[in-house]
């Protein structure tokens, strides 16, 4: 008894000791309810089409090399594609604004979550307006609206809104690339269009004696008189914004350039549009801006239905000069699929594709469905036809759709990536397009090349693509449209990562090797 009297005052002072031990190290700020979380070997985003998921980040390990299973997908990374740039939504006069509104605390946490490599998805990419687009503030402008380029001045909505909102961005994440676009030449630059909106292309190459001027800021065609004076100007645009600190990426020589009914645009023609690039392109190289891309058409897949414009840059490509100075193309997609780039990158791999403008709005948001097809189509799609990067429209609007210019032909429907409450430039709500972007740039970083795959096929509603990035980590896009869960396996001669894709989402993996 006195043996056992002793075993269980040894005991109790065990405990004791325990609960001593314990309560000292909670006081010295560890937590000791919670286990330490291993780290796992494969990251994984989610976000199912119901919206009960949300982004959601998880980790799990790697897998047993000799695991089978009917759907193995293997992967080679020496056979590589075209290099990524990244992803992005517009920065607008619009979104800057609305960010602006914003405390400045709030702003630069959701800057961070947007743009930071660290602490966010790491977008990096975001498309500007070459002055205002139909999302300015009160009217529409250029930044010389004065004829003479001696006028030329950055515009007071730029540089009040716009600019700060670049300069905390860059501040973020110095590797962001622009791409820019005018919606309209300044209107001292405009004619009238020969033959109205027939579209008889025969008679666009009017002499310059035909030239009538145009004072509107919708349609209207860039007078063949004015294509230096023009090419000049986007010099002058790129220079200021260098010196600012934004360096630009990309330039596309008209958004929309077969709308002649947008609030603000400028009809372009193929053959026009083939013509200026011949002035701008040696242009940019004789100011030292030869690096700076520039990219034609940047309109709808259908070419808009205009009679004579379909293969907008293949025929601009069928010119020497104009291929010369030409280093890819630019998609929206309100009209027709994304299948027209199969033809563009089987006749000009080497040129490069971008998808830089969709919308989502009252007239076809369902979370559901803009979710899964716009990442099927724009983000899968672009990139499995050689497609470099992925911009979406407005980053962010109000609750009001806006702002917006008040001129007829802007769209006063459309929604941003993210909504934000007019009433107090706080509460925000992330839509479909937000998430497309965070999939994706989450694991795909700028320099990513797509990995060559082979094994097993699936059903047309599941989708994937998988790239190499410049740190060697591995990042998988997949869609799964089916009604079930897609178990997947990938694996090489070393690695293999199983993972069982939720029926209707969308899922990011990354890991290293």
């Amino acid at each position: 008894m006195k043996i056992l009297r002793i075993l269980l005052c040894l005991m109790a002072f065990g405990i004791c000791a325990c609960n001593c031990t314990e309560k000292n190290a909670a006081a010295d700020g560890e937590n000791t309810d919670k286990p330490i979380e291993q780290v796992k070997d494969v990251t994984a985003y989610v976000t199912t089409s119901d919206a009960k998921t949300l982004f959601k980040k998880s980790s799990f390990s790697f897998t047993d090399t000799n695991v089978l299973d009917s759907y193995n997908i293997r992967y080679d990374k020496s056979k590589l594609g075209k290099e990524i740039d990244g992803f992005g939504l517009a920065v607008t006069t619009a979104t800057a604004y609305n960010l602006m509104k914003m405390d400045p605390a709030d702003r630069t946490r959701f800057l961070k979550e947007m743009f930071s490599k660290t602490e966010g998805v790491g977008s990096s990419l975001i498309r500007v307006a070459i002055g205002a687009s139909d999302f300015c503030l009160k009217e529409e402008y250029t930044w010389c609206d004065k004829p003479g380029l001696e006028n030329f001045a950055v515009h007071p909505e730029d540089r009040d809104f716009l600019f700060p909102v670049l300069k905390e961005i860059y501040a973020i994440n110095p590797d962001v690339k622009i791409i820019a676009s005018p919606w309209s030449c300044p209107k001292w630059m405009k004619c009238q269009m020969p033959g109205g909106n027939s579209w008889d292309v025969s008679k666009f190459n009017v002499s310059v004696t035909e030239e009538k001027d145009l004072d509107s800021w919708t349609g209207g065609r860039l007078k063949p008189s004015c294509y230096q004076t023009y090419a000049d100007y986007f010099v002058k645009w790129v220079q200021t914004m260098e010196k600012e600190g934004f360096d630009i990426f990309a330039l596309t020589m008209q958004n929309e350039p077969l709308n002649p009914g947008n609030s603000m645009s400028l009809v372009m023609p193929w053959q026009d549009q083939k013509e200026f690039v011949k002035v701008l392109g040696p242009t940019m190289e004789k100011a030292g801006l030869g690096d700076v891309k520039l990219l034609l058409f940047d309109h709808n897949f259908n070419y808009d239905d205009k009679t004579g414009q379909d293969n907008y840059p293949l025929n601009i490509y069928a010119d020497p000069e104009a291929y010369k100075w030409s280093d890819g193309s630019a998609w929206h997609s309100y009209g027709g699929s994304v299948t027209e780039l199969d033809e563009i990158y089987s006749t000009y791999p080497e040129k490069s594709i971008y998808f830089t403008e969709a919308s989502i709005g009252e007239w076809n948001y369902k979370f559901s469905s803009c979710l899964m097809n716009d990442f099927s189509s724009l983000f899968l799609g672009t990139l499995k036809r050689g497609g470099s990067g992925v911009t979406l429209w407005n980053m962010v609007l109000d609750d009001k759709n806006g702002p917006y210019s008040p001129q007829d032909g802007s769209c006063k429907t459309c929604f941003g990536g993210v909504t934000i409450k007019s009433s107090d430039y706080k509460t925000i709500s992330k839509n479909s397009h937000w998430y497309n972007v965070a999939h994706a740039s989450a694991v795909v970083k700028p320099g990513a090349r797509m990995i060559e795959t082979s094994g097993s096929k699936f059903q047309a509603a599941f989708e994937y693509q998988m790239f190499l990035n410049p740190d060697n980590t591995i990042g998988v896009l997949m869609l799964n449209g089916l009604s079930s869960s897609q178990q997947v396996i990938f694996r090489n001669d070393e690695f293999t990562v199983k993972y069982n894709v939720p029926a209707g989402s969308i899922v990011s993996l990354l890991w290293q090797e």
